[in-house]
């Protein structure tokens, strides 16, 4: 039976680069694969996963719109599909994580999901809540605050890099705009 994983962790963890080594043992021994990434993410090329050590792939992005299992299903119908890999998986909607489990389910096709688990606030994203309820499998990929506790939050921070504890959820960035943290760090950091 296939599985519904969720990889989560914080920013600069190598969720991305975890996804890319993946897939990539899938295609090396003639397996197909799909690949999608969150539309929103336009940090490097669009229709792309990148990882910070510079692997990347072509991926087909997804918004909230787009059905996620109708388009496996019509490529599996043509071509088997051993493997779908979802990055930024946080942006998915309820209802995209539920068609990733009905792959899962009914298809028989593994899915493997990457993404944040908490937002700059400590808050759940709605396609990391979902996925936290619905996989099979959750699998915590670790990072390092810097006093070398494990970071599991992510600090947003300004150009200056001072702590913002207050906006949208969602905004893109990376290493200028977010920092991982113990949660004793990221909560004395918002308290300045």
């Amino acid at each position: 039976m296939a599985k519904l994983y969720f990889y989560y962790a914080s920013m600069n963890a190598g969720k991305s680069t975890n996804l890319l080594q993946a897939d990539f043992n899938y295609r090396e021994r003639g397996m197909a694969t799909m690949l999608f990434t969150a539309a929103i993410d336009d940090r490097f090329a669009a229709g792309t996963i990148t990882s910070r050590i510079g692997l990347s792939a072509p991926a087909t992005p997804f918004d909230t719109s787009t059905n996620l299992a109708a388009q496996v299903a019509a490529q599996h119908a043509q071509t088997p599909i051993a493997c779908v890999l979802v990055d930024e998986a946080q942006f998915l909607t309820d209802a995209q994580v539920d068609q990733l489990a009905w792959l899962a389910d009914t298809l028989a096709v593994p899915v493997l999901a990457y993404g944040l688990r908490t937002d700059f606030q400590g808050q759940l994203f709605p396609g990391s809540a979902r996925l936290l309820a619905l996989a099979d499998s959750l699998i915590e990929i670790k990072s390092v605050c810097a006093c070398g506790r494990k970071a599991t939050m992510n600090l947003r921070v300004d150009a200056a890099g001072r702590p913002i504890a207050q906006g949208q959820q969602t905004e893109i960035g990376g290493n200028d705009r977010y920092v991982a943290l113990c949660r004793r760090h990221f909560t004395e950091a918002l308290a300045g």
